[in-house]
């Protein structure tokens, strides 16, 4: 690949041997090779605290306020929050702020953490609006690796693995339980009920799930029957209800609008039941069914994240994106390196739809061990998975594992635990990286930050290692920049002009640029 403006063979000499060192397995001295055992890059997190997480969140007046501070560092930890506003509480011992807040209003808060290897700090905004969901969702999702198999005790265990392995400590936060929970109607108002060989206390679980600070998904249609075709949901017994209703597709599932709405049934269910997302799921996507559901959920009392899916359309994308969080931009996502990329960069013409509550989304991440009902080990190459979440975490897209949280390796780990990167992710701006740079060999993303510096990430396309070369201007960057590698969680040097990597095949290098 070639790049305008080569640096001086010495800055090259420099930046490459930084990085191939980099990439040598520890006790080796031999480079890894193009497809290497899989090794994480990313370093362990330090014993004193360090407060992850984004620095703003938003709650609607009243509406039920939990919210875990996300910290790394020795147990035990000791939790409190500055100017924590009136109708609010910390949990000193789990960072856990609970309550409500009546009023509309901006709080600016301080998190602290201490144990006894040190303490930090960070500020902290409470937004109390009209709009949730400020940045990008992160959690888990059943779908990617067990299709319709979801059970109580299935989300149970995935979210005592999401502590277990401390992964709430860097964000992660949502458990979300895909299609297949469903039974038949007969709750509140002939509201949806659950599958009783699945779920016996649905309830309940949603209340454990919460003591351990984290927040619970639902899936929903506004069809009779989802897209796994495993229920019709008409009334306890049958669906006689729906005998009228209009076909969406050939006729192969029994994708339909049924003769009666009961949307403000089930929200109204999902609030009861304690619920915090939902994916609500039907093709194509209107404003019509969007808005009922939207007010069905501001109605219901409670702070629910509203998730589209299946994709939107992108001429109808401006007229419907106000009344929902999130939007597919895309068909499902499966665990190539065409597929993973060819989500990525369709991005491009989306970027001017997203805002803070309001994001677009690629689908899921397809990292560690998925199948759909078949679980394995993903497709994609280490160096691809590195590509996957860096392209992530640069779009601000939604970070939902899709994996078998069972069979999480220490290289997983790794690619979910970096908490430098997570922090594009999060970035208060929600805002996607640019294209800079676009060719059949390689693409370059830079992507503007809240506190004004920037990340950029070359990525390599081709089949073999390539020294990519970047031209400062084409990243909005100017003069003398310090570039940290944030994978490694390193400084490689200041430099002005432009900066070489050799980046390898199909992989990424990632910085972040600041003025020294």
């Amino acid at each position: 690949m070639r790049f305008p403006l080569p640096l001086a063979p010495r800055v090259v000499f420099a930046v490459s041997l930084f990085l191939a060192a980099a990439r040598v397995a520890p006790g080796q001295g031999a480079a890894l090779p193009a497809v290497p055992e899989p090794v994480s890059l990313t370093p362990p997190a330090p014993d004193a605290p360090r407060i992850n997480g984004p620095s703003v969140f938003g709650v609607r007046p009243g509406s039920p306020f939990l919210y875990s501070i996300p910290a790394t560092g020795l147990r035990p930890m000791t939790f409190a929050v500055d100017s924590l506003p009136e109708g609010l509480s910390v949990d000193s011992a789990t960072g856990r702020i609970t309550g409500a807040l009546a009023a509309p209003g901006d709080y600016t808060v301080v998190l602290r953490a201490a144990n006894s290897a040190g303490s930090a700090r960070r500020t902290f905004h409470i937004k109390v609006g009209g709009t949730i969901g400020l940045t990008p969702p992160m959690g888990w999702n059943s779908y990617n690796v067990w299709d319709q198999a979801i059970t109580q005790e299935v989300a149970l265990e995935s979210a005592r693995l999401i502590k277990a392995q401390d992964l709430d400590r860097h964000g992660w936060t949502y458990v979300n339980m895909d299609d297949g929970w469903q039974g038949s109607r007969g709750g509140p108002g002939n509201a949806l009920e659950p599958d009783p060989s699945k779920f016996k206390d649905i309830r309940a679980m949603v209340d454990q799930i919460h003591a351990m600070g984290l927040k619970v998904g639902i899936y929903h249609t506004p069809w009779v029957t989802s897209y796994g075709g495993i229920h019709k949901m008409g009334r306890r017994g049958g669906s006689a209800d729906f005998a009228d209703g209009t076909w969406i597709d050939d006729g192969k599932q029994h994708r339909y609008f049924g003769k009666f709405s009961f949307v403000r049934q089930d929200a109204m269910q999902f609030a009861a039941w304690g619920f915090d997302y939902l994916k609500y799921d039907w093709h194509p996507i209107t404003k019509a069914e969007t808005q009922a559901m939207q007010d069905a959920l501001l109605a219901s009392g409670r702070d629910i994240y509203f998730s589209l899916s299946n994709n939107i359309g992108h001429d109808d994308v401006a007229a419907i994106a106000p009344y929902a969080n999130a939007w597919r931009t895309g068909g499902d996502i499966t665990d190539s390196w065409q597929s993973m990329t060819s989500m990525a960069f369709k991005q491009a013409t989306w970027n001017t739809f997203q805002s803070p509550g309001h994001i677009n989304d690629p689908d899921m991440l397809v990292v560690g061990w998925v199948g759909w009902g078949h679980p394995r080990p993903t497709r994609l190459t280490p160096d691809e998975q590195y590509t996957h979440m860096t392209l992530w975490c640069m779009l601000s897209a939604p970070l939902l594992m899709g994996c078998d949280l069972t069979k999480l390796d220490a290289f997983t780990l790794g690619l979910l635990t970096n908490d430098e990167l997570l922090a594009l992710d999060q970035d208060a701006l929600c805002r996607p990286a640019d294209c800079v740079v676009a060719t059949p060999d390689g693409r370059v993303y830079s992507k503007e930050l809240e506190d004004g510096t920037r990340a950029v990430a070359l990525v390599n396309l081709t089949a073999a290692d390539t020294v990519m070369t970047l031209d400062w201007k084409q990243a909005g960057l100017t003069g003398r920049q310090r570039l940290r590698d944030l994978w490694r969680q390193r400084d490689i040097g200041v430099f002005e002009g432009a900066f070489s990597a050799k980046v390898p095949s199909h992989g990424v290098v990632l910085v972040r640029a600041a003025a020294p």
